[in-house]
């Protein structure tokens, strides 16, 4: 169940180690205090372009954990959209699933009593749902109606590339030439299982997944952008509140034309979009982003094809590609470089 970017000049407001306010919790549960940049803290620097460089020692590796973190929880997405289209159309799956996750979200913000967010975040806040809430699960789930879970999940492998690419572009960072050579490297692997797979012969499903590639990066690099400026939870939580009259008046219509069979594997299937993958996977990734960076946050993500093999297999009863564990090498090394690499 964006794609969230930035890279720049230093904040107006101090931050600890994992790239939150000082004192705010770095373990990726909502915090109830007000962000600064909620509180009407004068625009800065840090508004323009704000991908900073990883934060050195301990809070580059949380900040390294808490992407991982996401990633796993978006390994489940794909095999839990399929367990959700056993029992449900695939319009009713988008639709249903932003429903629930904004309920949990609109709950928390109540429960927090967080302040709504300043005119200028707004627009950021529009990216991330349409390309987080509507359009990435929009497009993969119509994907998902003639592809495979495996073969979709290494197609969106080139995820992180086009995340980076987006950072760059939007905020003017400069990853330095081996974080490139190897970003390149990954995708390169990643297209070569694909063609491999598919014995080079683009499907519709593929160009719905290139279209997810596209509007999910974008909503990945403005959802890290804000997380800067205010906790990563309430980025996702205000997009999906934002969302809702899309998504309620789709979930009436949906809910009418298509039937709707609740099975064990549908509902946990739901569950998961909603909670996991939508809401908690989203709170830590975009956490982790703010405390790295986009640019290596999103090269973390090369690993979740490869999950996603396994869960496909496990879950799904697909069966593994021979060619799975030498691409799991490769990319995983892939994945070393660019952390190691100077943003």
């Amino acid at each position: 169940m964006r794609d969230n970017d930035s890279a720049t000049a230093s904040l107006a407001i101090a931050v600890d180690g994992a790239g939150a306010p000082a004192g705010r919790p770095t373990d990726g549960t909502p915090d109830c205090r007000p962000a600064p940049g909620i509180q009407g803290t004068a625009p800065g620097p840090a508004d323009a372009a704000t991908t900073p460089a990883a934060a050195p020692g301990h809070g580059a590796g949380r900040g390294a954990l808490l992407a991982a973190l996401g990633v796993a929880a978006f390994s489940l997405t794909f095999p839990a959209t399929a367990w959700a289209l056993e029992g449900a159309g695939p319009w009713t799956v988008v639709m249903l699933r932003s429903v629930l996750a904004a309920a949990v979200a609109g709950a928390c913000l109540a429960l927090c009593r967080v302040r709504i967010p300043e005119r200028r975040h707004w627009a950021g806040i529009a990216i991330v749902m349409t390309g987080v809430v509507l359009g990435f699960p929009l497009l993969t789930t119509l994907a998902l109606q003639t592809s495979t879970t495996s073969h979709a999940a290494v197609v969106v492998g080139l995820l992180p590339l086009t995340t980076a690419v987006y950072s760059a572009l939007r905020t003017g960072a400069r990853p330095s030439r081996t974080f490139w050579i190897a970003s390149f490297a990954g995708a390169a692997v990643v297209i070569g299982f694909a063609v491999q797979q598919s014995g080079g012969r683009p499907s519709t499903g593929d160009l719905y997944l290139f279209g997810a590639l596209l509007v999910c990066a974008a909503g990945y690099a403005e959802g890290g952008r804000l997380a800067r400026l205010m906790p990563g939870w309430q980025v996702i939580a205000w997009a999906l509140v934002l969302a809702l009259p899309v998504t309620v008046t789709g979930t009436a219509v949906t809910l009418a034309t298509e039937p709707l069979r609740l099975t064990p594997h549908t509902v946990a299937g739901f569950l998961w979009l909603a909670v996991g993958s939508t809401f908690v996977g989203m709170v830590v990734w975009y956490r982790g982003m703010a405390a790295i960076g986009v640019a290596k946050a999103s090269q973390v993500q090369l690993a979740q094809p490869l999950l996603t093999l396994v869960w496909s297999v496990a879950l799904l009863g697909e069966r593994l590609p021979p060619a799975a564990p030498v691409a799991a090498c490769a990319v995983l090394a892939c994945i070393a470089v660019t952390q190691r690499s100077r943003g």
